[in-house]
């Protein structure tokens, strides 16, 4: 395997978790808080998080042969960001994430549940995503309300990189607000010594609790995100640059490193999209049969960061939080305006794209469940009487 290895695929795969690290744990972050998460506890779901999909992608690409890159579920974290806290706190919403990866495993071991979930309509997936995600799109342009001096440099470098190099468009922004951290925002006396203490990885394990409505309105709707909107495109991504890997195994793996890290409150990894894209294309070496080096270092990579998690979350903290929101924004802008393109795209089915995103966005719960889920019932519904009309016109 050492002769595979190449300074081009050392170099991709730190950059994939550079890039994969950076471009989205502000988010996970927001949705472990958002779930009732303390600071310490979201540390600790970081790391859980950095550290299984770090191993999840060493073991796959060494088993395989080929690049497979592991992320967390962004989609997921910020559902978690707008589901609110569960009745009984982050130990219902760490059930809700244990359910969610034996759901995951099941769909990879038992083709009938996976099928299921790929038989979701893309429009009303798409839908519930966008939906989910807009909330938190708003933050940047609060953040230049809450303070433009704060607030507008982080939006500027994002918006200046992003027209020329999308991909390092969040970097920038998460770069800027480290800045404005340091020579913006007075912290408090003490706060670098209390974040040099910081260092050491924080390790929270976290008793599982379970509720019926917890099942439903989180673990229901994280385990469809998951699979319609990473799991799915991943390997879609993989197929797309030549390779034809056994969907069934990796999906399982990725549930079975998921019930690893659910515990310490860790919601959800997957495979990856966009860094998986840069792992499996030309970039990460000439020969496809050597990319898997890339994703291999990446899965390195992500382990070293995530051992960092305490030290990043303990700086973020400082922060106002609206500008740590702001960052997660931005690192949904692209997922959502994806989403929602591809959910109203079709004239035959957008009243019910329109009808899931709505409800979804709206935020409101019955019965102690989650919009999400409503919002893909109603949708679905909607499809269903659209296609009965259809079928009585003709």
């Amino acid at each position: 395997m050492l002769k595979d290895l190449s300074p081009q695929s050392f170099f991709m795969g730190c950059l994939t978790a550079f890039v994969g690290f950076a471009s989205s744990f502000a988010v996970v972050l927001q949705g472990l808080k958002g779930v009732g998460a303390t600071d310490f506890e979201a540390a600790s779901g970081l790391m859980a998080l950095s550290v299984s999909m770090g191993l999840c992608a060493i073991v796959l690409s060494v088993w395989t042969k080929l690049p497979v890159s592991i992320a967390w579920s962004t989609p997921g974290a910020a559902l978690l960001a707008t589901a609110g806290v569960p009745e009984g706190g982050f130990p219902v919403a760490v059930g809700a994430f244990l359910v969610c990866a034996v759901l995951i495993i099941i769909a990879g071991l038992f083709k009938p549940l996976g099928k299921a979930v790929a038989a979701i309509p893309a429009p009303l997936a798409n839908a519930m995503l966008s939906g989910v995600i807009l909330g938190l799109c708003f933050a940047p342009f609060k953040a230049i309300a809450f303070d433009p001096l704060l607030g507008l440099p982080i939006l500027g470098a994002w918006a200046v990189v992003a027209a020329f190099k999308r991909l390092y468009a969040v970097p920038a922004a998460l770069l800027a607000f480290v800045l404005v951290m340091m020579f913006g925002v007075e912290l408090p006396e003490g706060a670098m010594a209390n974040w040099a203490a910081s260092l050491a990885p924080p390790m929270e394990l976290v008793t599982p609790a379970f509720t019926m409505p917890s099942l439903i309105s989180i673990a229901l709707p994280l385990f469809i995100v998951t699979m319609a909107s990473q799991n799915i495109p991943g390997i879609a991504v993989l197929k797309v640059n030549h390779y034809d890997p056994n969907p069934g195994p990796l999906f399982a793996t990725t549930g079975f490193f998921s019930l690893l890290s659910a515990p310490f409150g860790g919601h959800a990894v997957n495979l990856a999209a966009i860094t998986a894209a840069m792992c499996a294309g030309e970039d990460a070496h000439p020969d496809p049969k050597k990319r898997y080096w890339a994703a291999i270092i990446g899965g390195v990579g992500y382990v070293i960061l995530g051992l960092l998690a305490g030290a990043v979350t303990a700086f973020v903290s400082l922060a106002p939080p609206i500008l740590i929101q702001a960052v997660a924004g931005l690192a949904l802008i692209g997922a959502f305006s994806g989403s929602a393109l591809a959910a109203f795209k079709d004239a035959e089915t957008r009243e019910a794209a329109a009808v899931t995103f709505l409800i979804t966005a709206s935020g409101v719960s019955f019965g102690g469940i989650s919009g999400a889920f409503w919002g893909l019932v109603a949708g679905g519904l909607m499809l269903g009487l659209l296609n009965v009309a259809k079928a009585w016109r003709g």
